[in-house]
């Protein structure tokens, strides 16, 4: 059902964000005595619920809106978040009276009589700072008492949705516990088990290249070009209002179809010409921007402090050259990464099918082994966070590859060891109260799905039409 009224507009836009699912605060007085009308023509239906165009207007005078605030965010979707606003408190309303929620008026005294801006320096109730308070904010007694009221049926209705969301407290700390346990592991750095890059034949990289020429064909272009600034367009070096207009010329000969060649007539500059250009690991400004810019067959682009005019003659797919080093070396990077990759997926195939063994683990660390300890569950200063909750998913004598940035590991878990805390502990509370609210969260997500199934909400266009109407 939030989905649902999030799609009438229920969001912030023009400064005002209209109403929180479950808290309100209305501040009465209205906008100048309002608008009032008659008409009763419904502005929404939620089931058999009919929401009056006049229930409407009694909501926008009691939200303290302006008129004029209301006017210039109508483009905004004012009113449909105003109208979305009204449909959740009706919502709320229906869901309080099928669960037959009531709150008696003693309540609400107390409350009242325990509010703080009530009260003296003593902390006794003084009765005329509550009725100055009434009178600052326009509100009569039974006015405000009626907001206590339906602010603590809220209260209550939540309460009821979210009761038993609290974990029982051996659960807690055995999640704790576990997410706060060290784990004691050996590792080593799997680089130098990878074939090195020179290892590559020539042969290698040639069955490469024919297993993937589809995947390794790259669009080349040929194509001109010359830079444009104010000392070889005007003769000066400032950018003056002279340059631009040269440069707006320039960009209408383009769009009316002149040649490359006909523009630059009269115009004294070098022209460059580049054939066969792909771009590549060594970076050249002026030909990738181009290249970035080839659906374009002519055009004029800014290249920093400069002016590009470029003219594309000719485009077209080719096989990597590898008698080019740049891109000889780019294939080896791809056939290094492949090998890296078919490596590490041998390894965890075997951990997953059990066939990986602490001999094997022995054989392939050599030399290299290194020891260390993982202190909690968050404790990501040796291995990457997610590979660290990973871990702490297996038992003692697992394996596991894992990373750091670009690093790749083979880690053997050798032992845990529970750490001892405190129930008083910030970090344990800061626990309990996160774990409390996921469960929270849990319940009233599938209570929201329940509202979307519970009721169906339709609008009236036309009545939201008028009302909008109304205001322009």
């Amino acid at each position: 059902m939030i989905k649902k009224l999030k799609e009438l507009g229920w969001k912030k836009t023009g400064g005002f964000l209209v109403m929180a699912f479950v808290a309100f605060a209305f501040i009465f007085g209205g906008f100048g005595g309002g608008f009032s009308t008659n008409n009763q023509n419904n502005i929404a239906k939620i089931n058999k619920t009919n929401v009056t165009s006049q229930d409407f207007i009694d909501y926008i005078n009691q939200s303290g809106i302006s008129q004029e605030a209301i006017r210039d965010n109508l483009e905004n979707n004012i009113i449909e978040e105003l109208l979305s606003g009204l449909i959740s408190t009706t919502l709320i309303d229906l869901e309080i009276k099928d669960f037959d929620l009531s709150i008696n008026e003693r309540t609400i005294l107390k409350n009242i009589k325990e509010n703080k801006n009530f009260h003296d320096e003593n902390g006794t109730f003084q009765r005329i700072k509550y009725e100055k308070f009434l009178l600052s904010n326009n509100l009569s007694a039974p006015m405000f008492e009626l907001q206590l009221k339906n602010r603590e049926l809220q209260k209550h209705l939540f309460e009821f949705i979210g009761a038993g969301t609290i974990t029982p407290n051996f659960l807690i700390k055995k999640k704790f516990e576990e997410n706060n346990k060290s784990l004691d592991i050996e590792y080593f750095d799997m680089e130098n088990l990878y074939k090195k890059k020179a290892d590559y034949t020539a042969s290698e990289i040639e069955i490469f290249m024919d297993e993937n020429k589809d995947q390794l064909k790259r669009e080349y272009i040929d194509f001109k070009y010359v830079i444009l600034n104010p000392k070889n367009l005007i003769g000066i070096e400032e950018f003056n209002q002279e340059f631009f207009d040269e440069i707006d010329s320039i960009e209408n000969k383009i769009s009316q179809g002149s040649t490359f060649d006909t523009i630059l007539e009269g115009i004294n500059v070098d022209i460059v010409e580049v054939n066969q250009f792909a771009p590549s690991s060594s970076k050249q400004i002026n030909e990738d921007l181009i290249y970035s810019k080839k659906t374009s067959k002519i055009d004029l682009i800014e290249s920093g402090d400069n002016f590009l005019l470029y003219n594309i003659d000719n485009q077209y797919d080719r096989a990597p050259d590898l008698n080019d080093e740049i891109i000889k070396g780019e294939i080896v990077e791809l056939i290094y990464q492949k090998g890296k990759f078919d490596y590490n997926r041998e390894i965890i195939e075997e951990i997953q099918n059990k066939k990986f063994d602490n001999l094997k683990f022995e054989e392939l660390a050599g030399s290299k082994k290194e020891y260390s300890s993982i202190n909690s569950i968050e404790d990501d200063k040796l291995i990457d966070i997610n590979s660290v909750k990973m871990l702490y998913t297996l038992p003692v004598n697992s394996f596991a590859l894992v990373n750091k940035e670009d690093k790749i590991y083979l880690v053997k878990i050798t032992r845990t060891n529970k750490n001892s805390f405190s129930e008083n502990d910030e970090k344990y509370i800061k626990f309990v109260n996160e774990q409390n609210t996921n469960n929270r969260k849990s319940i009233l997500q599938s209570y929201d799905e329940l509202l979307n199934t519970k009721y169906q909400v339709q609008l009236n266009q036309k009545t939201i039409d008028r009302i909008k109407n109304y205001f322009k």
